[in-house]
């Protein structure tokens, strides 16, 4: 397989990335920093449009996208200033369409996969409050995974999105719940079940459907 994944420089998407490789599978990884084979900011359309163009009419028969920022962690009800919403939802939301959209051909030839990294914080039946941005962002990201999984069903690319668990990552914090081995251990067999049976989930990282 053919395997795009965005974010992959650090945390999740090199842990993926690596398990990828070490199975023989060709990865093509982004980071906006460099620290992957694609430079590549989600939120701009111009290296979208260069990291198609570098990739040429390769299928790509997955396509996992994992960048994503949360920068809302420490604020307070008086905080959340507008320019975090914007930059929040256009790395989160719109980076996430602008990816799809950029590599829909390749898709489109492998009759590929898209998996989308969500959250649980993007459902609405769980609410303890804080974190407006992220929270937002993430049910965006899991409503537009749901709309692609529509539009896209004919083309024969299926559409998961999933939360990834409370990771150990730069992002989730030392406390959390479970490393990133096992958090990618349980992607990696999400991935590998997604169909177009089963399209348009949303789960966990380890198999089960997730609230709403």
């Amino acid at each position: 397989m053919h395997i795009v994944i965005t974010g992959a420089g650090r945390g999740i998407g090199r842990t993926l990335a690596d398990r990828y490789r070490a199975q023989g599978h060709s990865v093509t990884g982004t980071a906006r920093d460099g620290s992957a084979e694609i430079i590549l900011d989600v939120t701009k359309p111009d290296q979208q449009r260069a990291m198609a163009s570098q990739l040429r009419d390769t299928a790509v028969d997955l396509l996992i996208c994992n960048a994503g920022v949360y920068l809302d962690k420490s604020e307070s009800i008086v905080g959340y200033p507008t320019e975090m919403w914007a930059q929040t939802f256009a790395s989160n939301v719109t980076g996430v369409f602008l990816t799809v959209q950029a590599l829909l051909p390749n898709l489109r030839k492998a009759k590929g996969k898209i998996a989308i990294l969500s959250s649980q914080m993007a459902s609405h039946t769980r609410a303890p409050g804080g974190s407006y941005i992220y929270r937002s962002s993430k049910a965006a990201v899991l409503n537009l995974g749901r709309n692609l999984s529509t539009d896209l069903r004919h083309d024969g690319i299926a559409v998961g999105i999933y939360h990834p668990g409370w990771v150990q990552t730069d992002m989730g914090g030392p406390a959390a719940e479970i490393t990133v081995d096992q958090a990618v251990d349980g992607l990696m067999a999400r991935f590998k079940d997604l169909s177009l049976e089963n399209t348009g989930c949303f789960d966990t990282f380890d198999g089960q459907a997730h609230a709403y």
